[in-house]
């Protein structure tokens, strides 16, 4: 096994250290796979209306991000449930060329059902990349690094929230949509071609065992269903639909518990087990902070705010995330601790006085008007980036070293699951609240009370399980 960790010194300076000549080039090539995975997201949901008017398949249209989120899961199992003997080198490479492959399928779609192949080609692949780049943590640098390399992916998706919508902008302001899945393309090949240069050849440490296919179809069934459910309009079919997704979970959790052959790392399904709580520490965090995706309709409607200010002030929860990895990047042991408890304080407390930021029909006339939402938008996201990369060394320095590519591939796992259930569940409480029925300002304004009363209570759960967490020197 060949691995850069020896080359470097075992305390190294700051984050700048994974640009340093020796690691740059994984740096780049492991990000990168993090930022196709990203900026796709979110130029999708840019360049979405365009493509429906194009080549139609409007009845088809939420499939376009249920199939990639789906994917997307299971490219990060993958990861974990490859063939024994495939190093992660050509897991990334594969990951790279289908990528690939699935944007020029999508640009050259001549409709809607040939896009939706290439949309879960995508997502597959970018599954596999985003997973990857955790996988290939403690092969690529010392274990004082870990906490920063995942600082940096935290950055990346900060970056892609504005980024992303940025360029389906562009391209959708021109009709080109189909240059927007184009654009893409040059990277992977230029990924794909150099993995074999830029990544280390590492050995496959996995225990063998057989694939646990029953969790698999169990837990992307669920994922289908709950991302099907965040794009219906209709109430009480969401309510069903999360119903049946918690009931597949649970069922999954529990064959995880009673199996040999398991899809998560060992004790995953034990509360009592650190590394459960850990995963439902993240879990928590991503449920709350999805509850952002109706910001941008409650500054339009209820504050008299613009869609390109909206846009770029809900960009305010991304930049927080960003700043707030950035700021405890250089923490550890007992403050790094104190940092993942007061992030999730912090979340909470944003989300909840969201209720009396967005609640009401006050004109955003002005900066002073503005400032109180605008500083709980940016807390939401600095609560969980202060938190997060610190959730992640933990779980990657906790796991066995035969169950690390199981523990790498959950965190991407656990990230979409989070996001998508948190969608999901805040759509059933916008519409139930009256987001559609009675509608309106008086709608929205019920809508935008319940939404960030309901969505912060996870959030309590997340501290009661945050405070469980113990510094890593312990």
């Amino acid at each position: 096994m060949s691995s850069i960790e020896n080359t470097m010194p075992p305390k190294p300076a700051s984050l700048f250290t994974l640009f340093s000549p020796r690691l740059l080039p994984a740096t780049l090539m492991l990000g990168g796979g993090v930022t196709l995975y990203a900026v796709e997201a979110y130029i999708m949901a840019t360049v979405a209306p365009s493509i429906v008017r194009d080549i139609g398949g409007l009845e088809l249209f939420s499939w376009m991000t249920t199939l990639f989120v789906a994917a997307g899961v299971l490219g990060s199992i993958t990861v974990a449930t490859r063939p024994k003997g495939m190093g992660l080198r050509a897991v990334y490479i594969a990951a790279a060329i289908l990528f690939g492959a699935g944007s020029l399928i999508c640009a050259a779609a001549p409709a809607m059902p040939a896009l939706l192949v290439g949309r879960a080609a995508q997502g597959y692949g970018a599954g596999m990349l985003s997973g990857l780049a955790y996988a290939f943590i403690r092969f690529v640098y010392p274990e004082p690094l870990w906490r920063k390399a995942s600082t940096l992916y935290a950055a990346i998706w900060g970056v892609a929230t504005v980024l992303g919508p940025t360029l389906g902008g562009f391209f959708a302001a021109g009709g080109a949509w189909r240059e927007a899945f184009i654009v893409l393309v040059p990277l992977t090949l230029v990924m794909a071609v150099s993995a074999r240069w830029l990544l280390p050849d590492v050995a496959d440490d996995r225990a063998g065992g057989k694939t646990p296919l029953i969790q698999i179809v169990l837990l992307l069934t669920a994922v289908l269903l709950v991302s099907i459910a965040g794009t219906s309009g209709h109430g009480s079919y969401k309510i069903v639909l999360i119903a049946v997704s918690i009931l597949l979970v649970t069922a999954m959790v529990m064959i995880e518990r009673n199996s040999d052959t398991r899809l998560l790392p060992f004790g995953t399904a034990m509360i009592t087990d650190p590394i459960s709580r850990l995963y439902l520490t993240m879990f928590t965090l991503m449920l709350v902070l999805t509850s952002d995706i109706y910001i941008p309709y409650f500054l339009q409607t209820l504050h008299g705010v613009t869609p390109l200010v909206s846009g770029y002030l809900v960009a305010l929860v991304a930049l927080g995330w960003t700043i707030g990895a950035f700021f405890s990047a250089s923490f550890s042991g007992r403050r790094a601790a104190v940092a993942i408890v007061t992030g999730c304080i912090l979340e909470t407390a944003a989300t909840a006085s969201l209720i009396p930021f967005m609640a009401t029909t006050a004109s955003f006339g002005d900066l002073v008007q503005l400032a109180p939402a605008v500083a709980a938008m940016f807390l939401m996201g600095f609560g969980v980036g202060i938190g997060w990369a610190h959730l992640v060394t933990r779980i990657i320095s906790i796991a066995s070293r035969v169950e690390q590519d199981k523990a790498s591939a959950a965190i991407s796992m656990v990230q979409s699951l989070g996001g998508a259930f948190g969608a999901a569940l805040a759509g059933v409480i916008v519409n139930g609240a009256g987001l559609t029925h009675p509608g309106g300002i008086a709608g929205s304004l019920s809508a935008a009370t319940w939404l960030y009363a309901l969505t912060a209570l996870p959030g309590l759960i997340a501290i009661a399980l945050s405070v469980t967490i113990k510094p890593a020197s312990a």
